[in-house]
């Protein structure tokens, strides 16, 4: 039972971290990535697709980003999608390739990711939190069906605080990484 509870939580808190660094991931650091552009969509004949399906990304530079559209006609739809973008960014076109230069990150524009960073790592640890809060009513369901004993459940709740701990220092661990990593340039 015990192990059951254990199990389930661990996978639920990994998805939470996994959530978060995607979520970081998103988030411009002032070096040109291309998982800044891949959760673009554009429309590709008539349905919303992702912009990795229907280009090849890659980095040019430390500030630019290179779009080679696998179809010539695809090159304004891209365009007009970065544009339309909350990235803020301006994309060039030479022929079928689309450059995206990277504007250097203010101060201002540092402190505020900063605390985007924060608030996404309270979110994860938020999540993490209700998990545990979720299986720690199960072991009070189980002891009070009679399916565990006053120690098994006393074991079960510091076994699921050991798990939560763990998961709430990875997340603060990978926060403190991204706001670093934002405020070193």
């Amino acid at each position: 039972m015990i192990d059951d509870i254990k199990q389930d939580i661990d996978v639920r808190m990994q998805k939470s971290l996994e959530s978060l660094a995607l979520a970081f991931r998103k988030l411009r650091t002032g070096r040109a990535q291309t998982s800044l552009l891949e959760h673009l969509t554009v429309d590709y004949y008539g349905s919303e697709v992702p912009l990795s399906q229907t280009a090849n990304l890659a980095v040019e530079d430390a500030r630019t980003l290179t779009v080679t559209p696998w179809e010539k006609q695809m090159v304004p739809v891209i365009e007009k999608a970065i544009m339309n973008s909350d990235l803020g960014l301006t994309p060039a076109t030479a022929g079928t390739v689309i450059r995206v230069p990277l504007p250097a990150l203010t101060e201002e524009r540092r402190r505020d990711l900063a605390r985007l960073v924060k608030q996404e790592a309270e979110n994860a640890r938020i999540a993490v939190r209700n998990i545990r809060r979720d299986a720690l009513q199960d072991l009070k369901e189980l002891l009070k069906e009679k399916e565990l004993t006053e120690d098994e459940e006393r074991r079960g709740q510091q076994l699921v605080q050991e798990v939560t701990d763990r998961y709430v220092a990875e997340i603060d661990s990978v926060s403190e990484e991204k706001q670093k990593e934002i405020m070193d340039f």
